[in-house]
């Protein structure tokens, strides 16, 4: 269960869509393939993202992880944003969460990235831990602020 990593590109799209979609049913959202798949095939179309995915050797999809470049204004440096992390039920506790992470790790460190940031959420113990082992540090200084555009409009 293993499973090879690698870094999908636009022919990837629907094993990653199912992925995604999956995801985001974690999170509550309503199962929406369609929207999964529109939102995935953008970000690789327009290379605003850079997506990792692993694999079993039959080719099914075990799991991804998804970054999105930005910028630091105050060290003035390129940054990632690991925004996506998920490994299908079947495949978990296996460490192929610490190996997608791993990869990300690598490609910042190839890219010359200054640094990069995940969020989780408090209940997610697991992932906290998967964080914290990899050497990520819990930054307790800032306050994490959303503004829900859409309901704000109303």
């Amino acid at each position: 269960m293993s499973g090879e990593i690698k870094r999908a590109t636009t022919e990837d799209v629907q094993l990653v869509a199912q992925l995604f979609d999956e995801h985001r049913q974690f999170y509550g959202q309503p199962h929406d393939l369609p929207l999964a798949t529109k939102f995935i095939l953008a970000r690789l179309s327009n290379q605003d993202a850079v997506i990792f995915l692993a694999q079993d050797i039959r080719g099914m999809g075990l799991g991804f992880c998804q970054l999105y470049p930005t910028f630091d204004s105050i060290s003035a440096q390129p940054t990632l944003t690991l925004s996506d992390l998920y490994v299908t039920q079947h495949a978990r506790c296996v460490g192929l969460g610490r190996r997608l992470v791993n990869c990300a790790i690598d490609y910042a460190k190839a890219k010359q990235i200054e640094s990069m940031s995940v969020t989780a959420r408090r209940e997610h113990q697991h992932a906290r831990a998967l964080y914290h082992s990899l050497g990520f540090e819990l930054k307790e200084d800032f306050f994490s602020y959303n503004l829900d555009i859409k309901r704000h409009l109303k």
